[in-house]
């Protein structure tokens, strides 16, 4: 089974991600990984993340044992990287380097020690969507800008990274602009989709509703 997570940024996709491959011993690949180890990438380097053809061959080089390093780095989690991140998963040509990534994972899902898992959870932008419009479960999570950029917030301090609330909010709002008027892939909810607003909503709350969904469809 697939179950596909969307939405905006701190909306609360990982946090249930992790609740519900606890829940089904299923794989998880977070999507926004892939766009933020590109973005990575490119900041190293000192590239342009608007360079379409610095982005894309960034993007064809990805290994996997590559992301799961970049991913180690700290600087990956950072607002910097993210609105790298949101600029190159604008760019055509890099959502089809990783598209085919992604879709390998899906339908042949692989634990983190390379076993065979009986499913997949994959949260992203575009998973219901575009990447796995064939998910059985597809799930939309949003919250108000000003209710992620404190999530945000703490997570960064928690991680004893210095931030700023003003500036997160300014660049969250600038990627939700991105997000939604981007030409390819925009990020809306599938028409299927379970769409949860969480802004009010506890992660155990989020989680129930998610297990009700699935229930409901008779998927367990």
């Amino acid at each position: 089974m697939i179950i596909a997570i969307d939405g905006s940024a701190a909306a609360g996709k990982g946090t249930l991600a992790q609740k519900l491959i606890k829940q089904f011993g299923y794989a998880y690949l977070d999507t926004g990984a892939l766009y933020r180890s590109v973005g990575l990438k490119l900041y190293e380097q000192k590239l342009d993340p608007t360079d379409v053809k610095a982005a894309q061959t960034a993007a064809l080089d990805l290994k996997a044992d590559e992301m799961l390093h970049l991913q180690m780095n700290p600087a990956i989690r950072t607002e910097e990287i993210g609105a790298y991140a949101s600029k190159v998963s604008a760019i055509p040509e890099v959502r089809q380097a990783l598209f085919d990534f992604q879709r390998r994972f899906a339908f042949h899902p692989v634990n983190t020690d390379g076993t065979p898992a009986p499913g997949a959870v994959l949260d992203g932008r575009d998973i219901g969507t575009v990447v796995c419009p064939e998910a059985e479960i597809k799930l939309f999570l949003k919250a108000s800008p000003e209710v992620r950029a404190l999530r945000r917030l703490k997570e960064l301090q928690a991680k004893g990274i210095c931030a700023i609330y003003d500036t997160i909010l300014s660049d969250i709002k600038e990627r939700d602009e991105r997000d939604s008027k981007r030409a390819v892939a925009p990020l809306k909810p599938a028409s299927d989709a379970l769409v949860l607003d969480t802004s009010e909503m506890s992660p155990d709350d989020v989680f129930a509703a998610v297990i009700d969904f699935i229930k409901g469809k008779g998927l367990m």
